[in-house]
Order: C-alpha cells, then sequence, then structure tokens
C-alpha cells in the first residue's frame, strides 16, 4: 500500500479531511449545504482534483457534515454509505432550512456495504483501514481508522463531555478505537489531537 497523507479541507469551523494514498483520494465528511463553490475552490487549492476523490464518506448525517453529499455524487463522486446509516440519511431533512440550498439526498447510486466489507473496499482504493461503528453523538456514528493509528471521529463527543443519555455508547465507541490501535484522533472539530489514556 502507498503511503496516505491526510489534509484539511475545512471551513466554516468544520473538518473535511481529504486522505490520500497517491492519486486515490478519500474525503471524510462532505460540507455545508450550498457551499459547493467552496469546497470545489478548497480541493483545488489543495491540489486535490475531484475527478480523484474515489469515494465520499460521512461520519454521520448531520447537515454540517453530508451536507454536499448528493451535490458530489452528481460530481461524479460514489458516496460509500455504511449499512447502519441508511435510515440517518432521510432523517437529515428535518434540519433543513429553504435558506440553506441543500439538495436532497437520493439512495440512487450510493454503494452501501456493510462494516465488514469496509476493509477490502478500502484496500480497493489503496488505503489501509477500516471503518467501524462509534454511536453515542448520533446511532449512524462512524468513524474510519487507518492502520497507521489514525482515526476520523467526525463529532464523537469525548468522554469527559458525556451525559447519562450517551456515556455507555461513547464509552463503548471510545474503548473500541482503542482497541484498534488508534493514536491520532481528526476530528470534525478543531484541532489534531493524541488519543489520550482514559
Amino acid at each position: 500500500m502507498p503511503d496516505v497523507s491526510v489534509v484539511n479541507a475545512g471551513y466554516r469551523s468544520t473538518n473535511y479531511w481529504v486522505v490520500s494514498a497517491g492519486r486515490s483520494r478519500l474525503l471524510v465528511d462532505l460540507g455545508w449545504p450550498g457551499t459547493l463553490g467552496l469546497l470545489t475552490a478548497t480541493l483545488h487549492r489543495l491540489d486535490v482534483p475531484i475527478g480523484e476523490v474515489r469515494y465520499a464518506l460521512a461520519t454521520h448525517y448531520h447537515i454540517d457534515h453530508a451536507g454536499l453529499a448528493q451535490d458530489l455524487k452528481q460530481l461524479g463522486v460514489p458516496l460509500l454509505v455504511l449499512e447502519s446509516q441508511v435510515a440517518a440519511i432521510p432523517l437529515m431533512a428535518r434540519h433543513i432550512k429553504p435558506h440553506d440550498h441543500f439538495t436532497e439526498i437520493t439512495s440512487a447510486g450510493n454503494v452501501v456495504i456493510p462494516f465488514t466489507e469496509s476493509r477490502a473496499r478500502l484496500a480497493a482504493i489503496g488505503i489501509a483501514g477500516e471503518v467501524v461503528p462509534t454511536p453515542g453523538h448520533s446511532d449512524d456514528s462512524v468513524t474510519l481508522v487507518l492502520d497507521d493509528g489514525s482515526a476520523f471521529t467526525g463529532d464523537l463527543t469525548p468522554l469527559e463531555m458525556a451525559d447519562d443519555g450517551n456515556r455507555a455508547a461513547l464509552t463503548a465507541s471510545w474503548q473500541r478505537l482503542r482497541g484498534c490501535g488508534v493514536t491520532t484522533i481528526y476530528p470534525g472539530h478543531g484541532p489534531v489531537r493524541a488519543l489520550g489514556t482514559p
């Protein structure tokens, strides 16, 4: 497998990570609705041709993490959806306002896979890793975990911010990441950080 590099194409306080294995790329989290021009301009500035983005992966289906999913599909970027996320996609519309300029996400053309197939799917584009379920922030939250110890966690809530309603799910999700050998967190908001001890 080629070496993997990571750049941040984020804006509006949200990180959009481009994970690249040579000229084969995966976009993790997909922009605010109505901001396709900003995202594509940012990718161009970072020398990331949209045609080299092999998949778009939302860590969860909230407006700031999946707002451009359908727009990216219309540009030819396949949407990689984990089986636990399918039911969450139509629920996004409940939080959309007309001024958001959101393009509704259709099921047509989505690449829906079980978690057990994620490693092979990523290997096919030169990325060594897997996607694992990490509920806690939302039931559909997933994390991209690379074999080098990097984890792209979206809005997975730190345990110190957990409440009684999500503490058990968050504890299990963070334990899962530690069990996967995660050492570095690439969050949906804020700076990259080391995974501390529990």
